[in-house]
């Protein structure tokens, strides 16, 4: 198995709840083609309710077995990156978990109930970047159906 990696740079914002419990909820605003050089958890501003935050660098990997998935959301017209947060009692409030491509890998981190899982629009270079990567090491895999004996 082939594996590549790309460095990203996330920002996150943390708005105020309203309800009656309070609390905050955070998610993914922007992802940058590379990491800048900024501390994480650099606050960028944002209004009274909802606050932006350079969270740091994350790093979204690529495997060669995976890249079917990964075309099927190129192809998908609106390709994605699904980012996992999860919910931390320590500052920062929230630990980034994953950055993926790969639809099966976002829906699979749902499955734990604490994740925070939302996608964000994949920037072009980060596309052309799993592109390359698709075209480098892509395997067409017959799919192999079992008969009961």
């Amino acid at each position: 198995m082939i594996e590549e990696c790309i460095t990203v740079g996330l920002v996150l914002e943390c708005r105020a709840l309203s309800g009656p419990w309070g609390g905050h909820a955070w998610r993914p605003v922007t992802i940058f083609p590379s990491a800048p050089e900024v501390a994480p958890w650099t606050p960028l501003g944002g209004t009274g309710e909802a606050k932006r935050y350079y969270a740091g660098e994350a790093h979204v990997h690529l495997y060669s077995t995976d890249t079917t998935n990964y075309r099927d959301n190129l192809e998908s017209g609106t390709p994605k990156l699904w980012v996992v947060l999860r919910p931390d009692g320590a500052e920062p409030p929230v630990e980034v978990v994953a950055v993926t491509a790969d639809p099966a890998e976002g829906e699979a981190h749902t499955e734990a109930g604490a994740n925070i899982v939302e996608t964000i629009d994949m920037p072009g270079e980060i596309a052309a970047f799993v592109a390359d990567f698709i075209a480098a090491h892509h395997v067409e895999r017959p799919i192999i159906k079992r008969k009961r004996d």
